[in-house]
């Protein structure tokens, strides 16, 4: 992650990533050791993502776009509960009974929230900020999900200021324990 352009062209090129990972998901069958780690690579990628847009993405949102609060409030239920999905998934392997059904649950639960992103609040967006807040936005998304955290973390703050001021010494530890155990790799 970390593609260029302004911040809606980097989310959708986020989106694009993810989808990838979701379809090598689908694609291989269930309780295969694979799975597992794609689902970590897409949790990594996912909480990276979502730190970065409710630091940035969904304060401009409340800014900019007329009726943004209601919008943004939305768009943070979605995150709570796919990252609650999220680390119910992180406990399993592959194997495991539950694995199939959050696995599931939580593609269907990003697909929708990505729709709902790219249709709506995205033209929105664009038709509320001028480019150059665009492309200002890009560079700050890109900068968080350098420090993000790679591990759900349900009751994190979700919202500035205390979300800016905790992520990246949560980051640091999620990446430390990453290298330590392979994950993500």
């Amino acid at each position: 992650m970390g593609h260029g352009g302004d911040v809606i062209a980097e989310l959708i090129a986020d989106h694009e990533e993810v989808e990838e990972i979701f379809v090598n998901i689908e694609g291989l069958p269930s309780g295969d050791g694979m799975r597992k780690k794609h689902a970590d690579r897409a949790t990594i990628e996912l909480v990276r993502h979502s730190v970065a847009e409710e630091a940035y993405l969904y304060p401009a949102v409340r800014e900019h776009v007329p009726g943004g609060g209601e919008i943004a409030d939305k768009e943070l239920q979605d995150h709570a509960r796919a990252e609650r999905t999220m680390k119910d998934l992180e406990g399993l392997e592959a194997d495991d009974p539950q694995f199939d059904t959050l696995i599931t649950q939580l593609i269907t639960e990003i697909r929708e929230h990505i729709t709902d992103e790219e249709e709506n609040l995205f033209p929105r967006l664009r038709e509320s900020c001028s480019t150059e807040t665009l492309n200002e936005l890009g560079d700050k998304v890109r900068q968080a999900k350098k420090t993000a955290p790679t591990r759900p973390h349900p009751s994190a703050p979700d919202k500035p200021p205390l979300n800016k001021l905790l992520a990246p010494g949560v980051g640091l530890v999620d990446r430390l324990r990453d290298t330590l155990t392979g994950r993500g790799k």
